[in-house]
């Protein structure tokens, strides 16, 4: 195999949701520039059966070549694991295998076996300090060949908060709405003037919740305050997407499990368990394409994107209380 080829095996281990997701899409990404025919199969640990793992691996009588990934390994079953640390041992050269989990007791004696058989090891930990964080956005530019002075960095910190994904997110739109090479304090002012105050998150949080006033209230604060319109549309579309996914998620799992299956952490996973309180699907499915509306709207697609966000923010209310 070339050198820029993946590892046969790899474990991503770590619970920074985030991190994980783009070192596991990084594997995938690298096997699909060896070989752009490549089959990608995306499995659940908790639903990865005995003997399916051999298929998924088995040689390919044309040569065809293959991804597995298996997200929370954590909840594979004792005999699936016997498999997989028996296959580390001896891996295919037809395959790529990435194996996420998310630390902890659970699972151990997974990523103990394929660790011990060789497997790469790639490790996410969660970004605790200030420094981290800082550097995860400078990171963020650099990846797109933009740069970030340190005291806009920390003007972007104090703006968006320490939730990884709404930091990635607010980088990825300062860059596509700016075209300055390198991001000052000054920018990241005009761009974020007032979130300090009321930001989008606080508007998609009334707005999910049913507070219909206060919803609006804060939403014209924002955008008095200089919020772009874009980011309180992502912010609503965030808030929604949350309930979908806590929503559709196996009735089955309780704490941790249905944390790492929905992909928040598990005080996130609380609090929208709360807001699920007088939503249905149908009402849910509305709001989810309002706010998709909505989106259009403040990108080009209307005269008036205050406007559009308002009737926004009732629509999500109304659909909330089934009306």
């Amino acid at each position: 195999m070339a050198g820029t080829d993946p590892a046969p095996v790899t474990l991503v281990v770590g619970d920074e949701e985030l991190l994980a997701e783009r070192a596991v899409s990084g594997v995938v990404a690298a096997a699909r520039s060896a070989d752009p025919e490549i089959e990608v199969h995306d499995l659940v640990g908790s639903k990865v059966t005995t003997g399916e793992l051999s298929q998924l691996t088995s040689p390919s009588l044309f040569g065809d070549r293959s991804v597995v990934v298996i997200r929370g390994a954590q909840d594979l079953g004792k005999d699936v694991i016997a498999e997989i640390v028996a296959y580390a041992k001896q891996p295919s050269e037809d395959t790529v295998m990435v194996l996420a989990h998310p630390g902890g007791v659970k699972g151990k004696a997974l990523v103990d076996g394929v660790k011990k058989a060789g497997a790469k090891v790639v490790t996410v930990s969660k970004l605790t300090k200030s420094g981290e964080r800082l550097e995860f956005i400078k990171g963020e530019f650099k990846r797109a060949g933009r740069s970030i002075s340190g005291d806009a960095a920390q003007a972007l910190l104090d703006a968006v908060g320490n939730d990884l994904r709404e930091l990635a997110a607010a980088c990825s739109q300062m860059m596509f709405d700016t075209e300055d090479k390198t991001i000052n304090a000054a920018a990241v002012a005009r761009y974020h003037k007032g979130r300090a105050e009321v930001t989008g998150f606080n508007v998609a949080d009334s707005a999910v919740e049913g507070r219909l006033a206060e919803a609006l209230e804060q939403l014209r604060w924002a955008l008095g305050t200089g919020v772009a319109p874009v980011l309180l549309v992502s912010a609503l579309a965030g808030g929604l997407r949350s309930l979908a996914k806590v929503a559709s998620a196996p009735r089955n799992l309780r704490g941790g499990q249905l944390a790492s299956h929905v992909g928040m952490p598990p005080w996130k996973v609380d609090r929208v368990k709360r807001q699920l309180n007088g939503w249905g699907p149908e009402g849910l499915a509305r709001a989810i394409q309002a706010v998709a509306h909505a989106d259009e709207q403040v990108k080009g697609g209307g005269a008036d994107p205050a406007y559009a966000l308002e009737h926004t923010v009732q629509v999500i209310v109304a659909c909330r209380n089934g009306r």
